[in-house]
């Protein structure tokens, strides 16, 4: 059986152990017959993030995605996510094959394919892609193909089309004219040489930490989380920054840190881009979010006269609505997000741009904009938690997640959702979100309410009902 899984957003497995070059040869062999099923001669482009082998990898694919005939453009340095899609889409190519894994710890890597669209496959695709690796493996189809006689690798660089992309989409002259002091954190990732080349562009003031190759990313790992950012939060305050941004490893999602160091809820960050995008830019469009991503989004589409549309997770889903013009920004509680006439794909270094862009234009920080903000909307507080479920645990709450509940906690419920998993809305607007995962015994939870004291207690309802029978 094969341990070839695609998830939400990729192929995912530590290195040395799943993670091998034999894998990948056979994962690329898979990719290369499904590629060659929809065209005589596809063309892809293979790139790969700052990990421990990551290039090595990404050759091993090329070889054998070029013995099956696949034409292959290379990257030759690592390169963010986004600028992969961005390259897909400009040159017309019939999808890529990344390796990274993004933010997870230093001892993971991961296999990233992407559609001709410059999107994470739907599951539609990877599903087949799957059934084409497990016949690979059962030898009904090579591992190998014949040797071609025409050169099917080349150099490729997409930095150059990428960033002429940003140029368009960001106002970086007010970066430079405003003189907003900036502190910047790739997290030793592939933002390096990205958004640090445009804000000197720009003419802006900013200093840029953990600007080297690092593959074990100083043991933290090149998540933009609270705790991993403690070293951008100490370098705001000590270089007088009005703001702290960050990248993850492969530069698709964003961090920041306000001017007094303190870390922002993503959560917080879309729906202030969204309430810049909309009042000050004009973007025309609704807006977009995961059914696991704040309801602030909702009050800001409302504020706006705008719709919303819920995706379940995953980011392929709103890249769907972008790719359809429907909306002015789509986003995840994960730190993904994209605008309108931009990629299919989360891109970390656009959206910290537009959020030093907002600070810039509006002359107010983060939090200052975010305080108007709940003048405007209304206040939200929101958590994430991931708790471990013993064996008879899973399945008795797998059970529950099927029922239907009128009440929870004690409170009715207004809307019961199964989008993704069991979402229970209540009447006074708080929401409870509770998502199994498919690879661990584990269930996602996600709470919002309006307070911090309401959250809270919501948060140990939800605990209390995934533990007790």
């Amino acid at each position: 059986m094969s341990v070839i899984h695609f998830g939400t957003s990729g192929w995912r497995a530590i290195i040395a152990e799943d993670f091998t070059f034999a894998n990948v040869r056979l994962a690329a062999a898979g990719i290369a017959q499904y590629l060659l099923s929809r065209t005589a001669r596809p063309r892809v482009i293979v790139g790969y993030d700052t990990r421990f082998l990551s290039e090595k990898f990404a050759d091993a694919a090329a070889e054998t995605l070029t013995s099956h005939g696949v034409e292959c453009f290379v990257a030759t340095r690592p390169d963010p996510t986004p600028a992969l899609a961005h390259e897909i889409i400009s040159t017309r190519l019939d999808g890529g094959v990344n390796f990274t894994a993004s933010h997870n710890p230093a001892e993971w890597n991961g296999l990233k394919f992407s559609s001709a669209d410059g999107a994470p496959a739907l599951p539609e695709v990877t599903r087949e892609i799957e059934s084409t690796i497990a016949k690979v493996e059962a030898d009904e189809y090579s591992l190998k193909g014949p040797q071609w006689t025409a050169p099917l690798r080349h150099d490729a660089d997409p930095r150059p089309a990428y960033l002429e992309a940003l140029r368009q989409k960001v106002n970086l002259k007010i970066l430079g004219d405003s003189r907003v002091k900036i502190a910047y954190d790739p997290l030793f990732g592939t933002g390096r040489g990205y958004l640090d080349a445009l804000l000197g562009e720009a003419g802006a003031d900013f200093v840029t930490i953990h600007d080297h190759r690092d593959v074990l990313f100083s043991g933290a790992g090149p998540d933009p989380s609270e705790k991993n950012l403690a070293d951008l939060a100490r370098a705001v305050k000590e270089t007088g920054s009005a703001i702290g941004l960050a990248t993850d490893g492969d530069a698709d999602r964003f961090g920041i840190v306000d001017a007094d160091g303190t870390w922002i809820n993503p959560n917080y960050i879309l729906a202030l881009l969204a309430d810049y995008l909309l009042e000050v830019r004009h973007t025309p469009g609704g807006l977009g979010r995961s059914v696991a991503t704040t309801h602030l989004i909702d009050a800001v589409a409302k504020s706006h006269n705008v719709p919303v549309f819920q995706t379940p997770v995953g980011f392929k889903y709103i890249g769907e609505l972008i790719k359809a013009d429907r909306i002015a920004l789509g986003g995840e509680e994960s730190a993904g997000l994209s605008i309108r006439g931009h990629l299919p794909e989360k891109d970390g270094i656009l959206a910290c741009l537009l959020v030093a862009e907002a600070v810039a234009t509006r002359g107010l920080s983060v939090k200052q904009q975010l305080e108007g903000l709940f003048k405007k909307v209304g206040a939200a507080h929101m958590i994430r938690l991931n708790l471990r479920l013993a064996p008879e645990v899973q399945k008795r709450l797998g059970e529950k997640l099927k029922r239907d509940w009128e009440r929870f906690d004690g409170k009715k419920v207004a809307k019961l959702d199964r989008t993704d998993g069991l979402k229970l809305e209540r009447e006074d607007g708080s929401w409870v979100l509770m998502r199994l995962s498919g690879t661990e015994p584990v269930v996602r939870v996600y709470c919002e309410a309006a307070t911090q004291a309401e959250l809270d207690h919501l948060a140990e309802a939800a605990k209390a009902f995934v533990e007790k029978p």
